[in-house]
């Protein structure tokens, strides 16, 4: 099937690995000129290998999501590079440090929504203004999870997960007539990162985490890239403002 994003330009945080990654290489191989943005130089790199030794196209931003100066810098260097921008994955963040939430501190509480919750609301500051200036139409995905419904996690990264899906629908409301869509994926447990560094801490409070979903198993990282290129795709071209589970059937018990 195609999703109509030939020739389009793409940015995807958080694309040195995991869902962004998967993300980055379902967009260019369906034709999209992707900007690979991370502050993870090495695995922003090897995105990059990896679209080309494809025969996609993909440029890596290193970039710092929570400081708007860096955001600002990438979203135009994602224009002067690829003529426009159409198409937005908001994907980056962190987990922080486990503690309850009497326990975290200052700097934790900080560092997590810095990255998660300000950097989604800065990418969409800069990105949703460079759509404008193209053709008027545009679509962004927010990556929200599962814990973004529930009160299961650590306090900083629950609350930042709770507040992209805010940020989503307001979003979506605003520019709905400006031909611009915003919709949130809520990934349930994927294989990436940081589902492998909890896994290595807490082994049986994983999988038995693992196991709470009706499918039994973990996600992979293209499960979700590919809910991701259709949103992003004219095939949802009905679909603003929506919060959609990619999460094993988790959230139906």
């Amino acid at each position: 099937m195609s999703y109509n994003i030939d020739g389009k330009t793409a940015i995807v945080t958080g694309a040195a690995s995991g869902i962004g990654r998967a993300t980055a290489e379902r967009l260019a191989a369906e034709g999209a000129n992707v900007a690979v943005v991370d502050i993870d130089i090495e695995g922003g790199e090897e995105t990059v290998a990896r679209i080309e030794d494809d025969e996609g196209v993909a440029r890596f931003i290193e970039t710092d999501v929570s400081d708007e100066a860096d955001v600002e810098r990438m979203v135009k260097a994602t224009v002067d590079e690829f003529g426009s921008l159409e198409l937005a994955h908001n994907n980056a963040g962190i987990e922080g440090e486990s503690a309850t939430t009497a326990e975290h501190t200052k700097a934790n509480w900080d560092r997590v929504v810095d990255t998660n919750m300000k950097g989604v609301w800065l990418c969409m500051k800069h990105e949703i203004p460079a759509m404008l200036e193209g053709d008027g139409e545009g679509a962004i995905v927010n990556t929200s999870s599962i814990s973004g419904q529930t009160g299961a996690g650590d306090a900083p990264y629950v609350a930042t997960k709770h507040g992209i899906l805010g940020l989503t629908r307001t979003a979506a409301v605003e520019y709905a007539q400006e031909g611009i869509r915003v919709n949130a994926v809520a990934p349930g447990v994927i294989d990436t990162p940081v589902s492998n560094r909890f896994r290595e801490e807490n082994p049986e409070e994983f999988e038995q985490f693992v196991q709470m979903a009706p499918v039994g198993r973990m996600g992979e990282p293209m499960e979700i890239g590919n809910a991701v290129a259709w949103l992003l795709s004219e095939e949802a071209s009905f679909a603003t403002g929506g919060l959609f589970q990619i999460d094993g059937g988790f959230m139906a018990l």
